[in-house]
């Protein structure tokens, strides 16, 4: 089995250590390979008639919004970080209300515009970590697939384009119509669930990933429950658990996963990957 990517770069770099690869030879490799990730991104995201991303993308939210002034979504993107900051520190009790959290979710269209200029890669390849899930589940044969966290859909674009069965789940139902948009401009299958509304339905998944998602959770630990039900015996759950101290981004409301980990680990959850070079992701498989 082919090594991830995460996993080459490591392994390279310990070459570097020994002194068996320059430094040189290093950065040459690890810029290869994220341009094939990104490729392999750009090559599932754009649309038919465009060869640049970020270009694609909005025209995206262009034709979506009914704006055809470009500039002026570009515009709304390169502030959505600033726009949301100051909206949440406006409206939510971020400590104490979780309806207002969800509300806050739901009504702020700066997150379309947040999540989907993160997607071109202008800011950080962090978005690459979904296509090292989809190598990690195309190499352990998995077929039925649940973004948990899904936001603007690209995850779920990504994998359907290369076969999966595709679920999306999200508590915005905001986001969920923007992203059946997305699948059905392209022509792709998809499933929805609204979090609000709706549950999981019950060992469904042979893979599942949660990206960048759990520190925004009032209940962490009851959505692993939760997925724990709708995983497949065997199947993977591939999430980063981690978040950075960030005040522009007050929505990561949890930094301490320890009770995460400690809640898979009495599912019967066993770390099988773990991603400690590049963008920290981790696998975890649910007990056959």
């Amino acid at each position: 089995m082919e090594q991830l990517g995460p996993d080459q770069l490591k392994k390279l770099w310990q070459s570097v250590e020994c002194k068996q690869v320059a430094e040189e030879e290093y950065a040459f490799q690890e810029e290869k390979l994220l341009d094939a990730y990104s490729s392999v991104w750009r090559q599932a995201l754009l649309l038919n008639g465009y060869t640049d991303l970020q270009e694609s993308l909005l025209s995206e939210l262009s034709r979506y919004l009914g704006c055809v002034d470009v500039a002026e979504i570009r515009r709304r993107c390169q502030e959505a970080v600033k726009t949301i900051k100051e909206g949440w520190h406006e409206k939510t009790n971020r400590l104490t209300d979780r309806a207002a959290v969800e509300q806050f979710y739901y009504y702020n269209q700066a997150m379309l515009y947040e999540l989907m200029w993160w997607h071109s890669l202008d800011e950080d390849t962090d978005p690459l970590g979904y296509v090292t899930a989809l190598h990690f589940g195309q190499q352990h044969g998995c077929q039925s697939y649940l973004d948990f966290g899904a936001g603007v859909g690209s995850g779920g674009i990504l994998f359907a384009r290369h076969g999966f069965e595709v679920d999306l789940a999200d508590i915005s139902s905001a986001l969920l119509g923007f992203s059946k948009w997305r699948l059905d401009l392209r022509k792709l299958e998809g499933q929805y669930i609204d979090l609000k509304t709706q549950g999981f339905p019950p060992e469904a998944f042979d893979f599942v990933t949660a990206m960048d998602v759990f520190e925004h959770l009032f209940d962490p630990v009851g959505a692993v429950e939760d997925l724990g039900r709708a995983m497949k015996p065997g199947a993977y759950l591939f999430a980063r658990l981690q978040a950075d101290s960030n005040e522009d981004r007050p929505l990561h409301i949890v930094k301490d996963f320890g009770s995460v980990f400690m809640r898979l680990a009495e599912l019967g959850f066993k770390e099988v990957w773990r991603d400690d070079w590049v963008w920290g992701h981790m696998a975890f498989q649910k007990p056959r």
